[in-house]
C-alpha cells in the first residue's frame, strides 16, 4: 500500500472513475493519505461523485508517471469520523479554504478490497492487494 500511496503523491493528479447508472464518470483528484493503515481519498458530500459512490462503491483510479501507470480498483468506504477528516485536511491545508472537518460536507473514503497494478511497456506488471 505504501508504494501505491507514494506513486499517487508523486503524480499529484490522478483520475477517479465511478459509474452513474450505466454511464462511466471520470474526474481528476489529488488527495491521498494513509490513515490508520488504510488508503484514503477526499471529496465533498455535495458533489456528484459522492452520490455515485453511495449508489455503487466500486471505483478505479488511474495514474501515469515516467512511463509507468497505476490502476487501483476496489470499493470506497466512507469514514465519517472527525479524526479521519481532520487528518486529511491537515495533510492538505490548502483545502481548508473550501473544507473543514466539521462542515458536514467534507468526506473521506478509504479503499477496501483493493487491487493495485503497476504496468509499463518495459516490465512485467506488479500487483499489490490490500
Amino acid at each position: 500500500m505504501e508504494k501505491v500511496y507514494e506513486f499517487l503523491k508523486d503524480v499529484g493528479t490522478y483520475y477517479l472513475a465511478t459509474v452513474e447508472g450505466d454511464q462511466p464518470r471520470v474526474r481528476p483528484f489529488g488527495t491521498v493519505l494513509i490513515f490508520e493503515n488504510k488508503l484514503y481519498i477526499q471529496t465533498g458530500k455535495r458533489k456528484p461523485v459522492s452520490k455515485q459512490l453511495q449508489a455503487n462503491p466500486k471505483a478505479e483510479i488511474c495514474a501515469f508517471k515516467d512511463g509507468v501507470w497505476l490502476r487501483l480498483t476496489g470499493e470506497l468506504v466512507e469514514d465519517d469520523r472527525v479524526e479521519a477528516r481532520k487528518a486529511m485536511l491537515d495533510a492538505y491545508p490548502q483545502l481548508r479554504s473550501m473544507y473543514d472537518e466539521n462542515d458536514g460536507n467534507t468526506q473521506v473514503l478509504y479503499f477496501k478490497n483493493a487491487t493495485a497494478t503497476f504496468s509499463s511497456f518495459t516490465a512485467q506488471p506488479e500487483t499489490i492487494r490490500f
